[in-house]
């Protein structure tokens, strides 16, 4: 197995410390994977199901990564000035 050295400033190298249960190998690796699959996403359009079972066991999919959509951002800000109605009880929704 290959080892992989990095220069991390004091301040960094201090919060990782606090965190000494944390594989941080296991993490790069994970983050590597994903940026690997995002990416073969991009171009291909599609993913293998050895990289979707990944994406499943990690709860993550590469659309996460993708900026939301214009139009979306306006539906959720006109979603957000519209006036809500409260509620004393569940059962109210239906009435």
């Amino acid at each position: 197995m290959v080892s992989l050295t990095l220069n991390l400033d004091e301040q960094t190298f201090e919060k990782m410390s606090r965190y000494s249960w944390i594989n941080w190998s296991e993490i790069a690796r994970v983050e590597m994977r994903k940026r690997e699959i995002f990416e073969k996403s991009l171009k291909q359009k599609k993913i293998s199901n050895e990289d979707w079972k990944f994406c499943e066991a990690i709860d993550w999919h590469p659309v996460d990564e993708l900026p939301l959509k214009a139009g979306l951002i306006r539906r959720l800000k006109l979603a957000r000035k519209e006036q809500t109605v409260k509620l004393k009880h569940v059962n109210d929704i239906f009435t």
